[in-house]
This record gives structure tokens, C-alpha cells and sequence, in this order.
């Protein structure tokens, strides 16, 4: 392994709120994370976790066991990647504030979003999180507890009344949440550092955060996921905050899940960029003022999201950008590596299953001139259709169906090696059967059609004949 690195600890992200991998799965892939240049992993369980008592209504279906979650820092261990866990307890605290059991901790009743910090019943509530959370994670070294995009602060009915006082601020209110939730991780768990996202930090003024005491208290993860990174604004931000009293300061970047909701296949060499610019970040920034750098792979951009690209399309671009950090950029040589190390001919997926499904179906539905020219939206409405029309266009269309019906078996099969049926049904639901639906659709349409014609023996048939 290379020594160029700047980045001592290279986490990767496993967002479990959305297609959670079984841990079969988790076995094939920690190695392989190991052998990129990994040598942490940051697990944000969300519902996954195996909540007891009167959080256990946050479980998801599929939840992971005890016994699970022990197996997957057994097989962490086995592949040095240290486990630092990740628990929300400000914002995106949706898979929480959802059960009507805890609707009455929102800071804005309508929205799950966010966590109403006035209540003592919302900080007890966090605390139990932690304390069930770093209970079956012992030997911790760093708890994430997450403080991004708190959206609504300030905006529910206790807040605007809290803020009308003239010493009470946004900044304020943030800051004394986050000073409450890390003091109860460092007092009740000695040996334990809290880490914070950063984005909430970023433009509290130097003194108010100073006067805060959360400097003394957490590390800031610095997060960027754009390809157009501003390396000297990251400078100035890093400086900021070692002015304020953060004594170790993170860097988190993305190989997934960071440029579209909906994306199905992540954009390599965006994710390779966005590792470039970081690297110059602590290349000319001061000497070792990030300690690591997490590399997300977001599943959901929240929990009612959609699903964004799988783990399994993701491992191309992890492998890109773990290397490029390994290595200190992205040379050609290194490329190469990572193409021979994977068994491919390039990093760049192009095509998947349900890219080349759709692109056929609107094949046959768009521009197959016999489907367009008689057997429009027109004609499937009124169940119009020539009779030699039918020889043209349901052939080809039932030999589609079945092809496609055959993948998806297969697609199914490959997929259950990796995601519970609830994450398949979901995927599937999105990306497969609108495809297979039009297809058929068009075939139900072109049967009722065929029903509606005449015999050929009928007197009123026309034979086509001239008179």
C-alpha cells in the first residue's frame, strides 16, 4: 500500500435506510473493501438496528438481529475496518417521528423531519438511542451523531416563542442541542468522541461558536460531493474551524448517492473528481488537519426517498475513488490497476437491466411503425385494429415479454443474494415493471382488440377483394 495518502483513516459509508445488504453479503464485500485501501467502515443503521424496548416499533421489517449486528463487527475485524456507528439525533430523524408514538417531538408538527430540542422528553429520547446503539458497540472509538440539515429550527411554536427573547439565536439553539447530546456520549461512554456533519457549523461566527464549548466536544465532518469542490473555501473552513477549538477535523466525500435522487448508476468519474479535489484539500491545506475521510455512498437522500444506485453498481466507483486516495490521484496506472483488480474493461457502467428494458419497450411502443401507425393511443382506446396488424405486432411483442420475463428471473435470483424481498419488491417495483407493464398492457389491448373482429366468414367481412 501506498504512503502518499493523506488520509489516515478511509471510512466507506453503508446507508442502511434504504436496500440493506444481508450479511452474507456484508462477508463477501468487507475483504474487498480492505484490498481497495478501506480501513473503516461508518454503518448509519437508521431502522436497522435492533431497537429493545420502547423504541422497538423503530425496527424495520428485516431488521438486524443482536446476534447479526455482532457478526458484522466480527467480519469488520476480520478485515481491519474499524466500525464507527452512526445514529441521527437532530435532523433526519423521519424513520423516528413518523410513529404517531413520537409525532409530539417534532419541531414542526407536520414534518418528521427534525427534532424539537425544547422538550426534555427529545434529549431522553436520543440518549436511549445512543446508550442501545453503543451497547452492542463496545469498543468504539467515534460515534457519528449526525446534526445535518435540521431543517425547520427555529420554525415550530416553542422555537419561534424560545427565539423572541433578544439573546436567543438559530445558531444558539443548534448549538445547545448538539452541546447536550455530545456531553451525554462523552459522560456516559468515556473513551467515545462524537462526530457531528458540518454543514450546520459552517457559518455560526467564530466567537459564538468558541463561547458554545461543542469545539471541546465533537469533530466536525466536513461533507462535499461536488465534482466542482471549492478547495480553497475548504482551506478557510478548516482554519475556521481549528481557530474555534475543533481539535480534529474529518472529510467525508461520495462514490454513490449524491447526484440524483433517482440515479441508477452512479457517474465514475464525477466521484474520481470529487477525491482529486480532496486530496488537494489536504495536500495544501495545514499538515494532518483531517484525520480521515468517510467516502458515502447514500442509499435514500431520506427516509421517503427512492432508492438511489444499489451497493453491488456502486463497487466500481468505491474502488476508483479508494484507490485514488490510496495512491494520491487517479493516474492512468492506477486505473488500469483497478480495472484488472475487478475483472473489467471500464469503470463506467452504461447499461443496466432496466436501462436496456425500457429503451426496448419504448423501442416497440415509439417507433416499431406498425405499432405507431395502427395501433395508436387511439386505436388501443376504441380496441381498433386491422387484422394483418396483429401478425405484425404481437409476435414481436410476446417474444419481448418473454425474454424480458426470463431476465428478470434471473435478475431476481442475482438480487436476493444481496437485499431482503423488501428492498427487491421496491427496486423492481421502480425500475422493472412500469417496462413489463406497457408491454403488457399493449398485448391485453391488441387481445381485446382481436376479440372485437369479425369471422372471416362473415358476411360482413371485407376480403379485400375488388368487386
Amino acid at each position: 500500500m501506498s504512503s502518499s495518502t493523506p488520509f489516515k483513516m478511509r471510512l466507506v459509508h453503508l446507508d442502511l435506510k434504504g436496500a440493506p445488504p444481508k450479511v452474507s453479503y456484508l462477508s463477501e464485500v468487507f475483504p474487498l473493501f480492505h484490498a481497495l485501501g478501506a480501513n473503516g467502515l461508518l454503518i448509519e443503521y437508521e431502522d436497522m438496528f435492533p431497537y429493545e424496548g420502547h423504541l422497538r416499533l423503530l425496527r424495520a421489517k428485516h431488521a438486524y438481529s443482536p446476534s447479526e449486528v455482532t457478526e458484522i463487527l466480527r467480519l469488520a475485524r476480520l478485515s481491519e475496518l474499524e466500525v464507527v456507528p452512526l445514529v441521527q439525533t437532530f435532523g433526519h430523524m423521519e424513520f423516528v417521528l413518523k410513529h404517531a408514538a413520537f409525532a409530539h417531538l417534532r419541531e414542526v408538527a407536520l414534518f418528521p423531519n427534525t427534532l424539537n430540542p425544547h422538550e426534555a422528553e427529545s434529549l431522553a429520547l436520543v440518549q436511549a438511542m445512543i446508550d442501545q446503539i453503543l451497547e452492542l458497540h463496545r469498543d468504539v472509538r467515534w460515534l457519528h451523531i449526525g446534526c445535518d440539515e435540521v431543517y425547520y429550527l427555529g420554525e415550530g411554536e416553542t422555537s419561534k416563542q424560545w427565539l423572541q427573547q433578544e439573546q436567543n439565536s438559530h445558531s444558539k439553539l443548534c448549538l445547545s442541542h448538539m452541546q447536550a447530546v455530545a456531553s451525554h456520549v462523552l459522560t456516559q461512554h468515556p473513551g467515545v468522541t462524537p462526530l457531528v456533519w458540518d454543514d450546520m457549523l459552517r457559518d455560526i461566527p467564530p466567537e459564538q461558536l468558541k463561547a458554545s464549548g461543542v469545539p471541546q466536544l465533537v469533530e466536525p465532518v466536513l461533507w462535499d460531493y461536488g465534482a466542482d469542490l471549492d478547495v480553497h473555501g475548504k482551506i478557510f473552513l478548516i482554519g475556521k474551524y481549528q481557530e474555534c477549538g475543533f481539535q480534529r477535523l474529518w472529510a467525508a466525500s461520495a462514490f454513490k448517492g449524491a447526484t440524483g435522487a433517482s440515479q441508477a448508476l452512479p457517474p465514475v468519474e464525477h466521484h474520481i473528481r470529487n477525491h482529486e479535489l480532496w486530496l488537494q484539500v489536504a495536500g495544501s491545506g495545514p499538515v494532518d488537519a483531517l484525520q480521515g475521510i468517510i467516502l458515502t455512498g447514500w442509499q435514500r437522500y431520506d427516509h421517503f426517498s427512492v432508492l438511489c444506485e444499489l451497493l453491488p453498481v456502486g463497487i466500481p466507483s468505491l474502488a476508483a475513488c479508494l484507490q485514488s486516495l490510496v495512491h494520491g490521484g487517479f493516474a492512468e496506472d492506477v486505473r488500469l490497476r483497478v480495472e484488472r483488480f475487478l475483472g473489467v474493461s471500464s469503470l463506467e457502467i452504461t447499461d443496466t437491466v432496466s436501462l436496456h428494458l425500457r429503451s426496448s419497450v419504448d423501442t416497440l411502443l415509439e417507433r416499431n411503425r406498425y405499432v405507431t401507425g395502427w395501433f395508436s393511443p387511439y386505436h388501443r382506446r376504441r380496441k381498433l385494429v386491422h387484422p394483418v396488424m396483429i401478425q405484425h405486432i404481437q409476435p414481436e411483442a410476446l417474444s419481448l415479454l418473454s425474454r424480458w420475463n426470463q431476465l428478470v428471473q434471473q435478475l431476481e435470483a442475482a438480487l436476493q443474494l444481496a437485499f431482503y424481498p423488501d428492498a427487491i419488491e421496491e427496486w423492481m417495483e421502480e425500475n422493472v415493471l412500469p417496462s413489463t407493464q406497457r408491454l403488457q398492457a399493449l398485448l391485453q389491448d391488441l387481445g381485446e382488440a382481436a376479440a372485437q373482429q369479425p369471422p372471416p366468414t362473415s358476411p360482413g367481412w371485407d376480403t379485400g377483394q375488388n368487386p
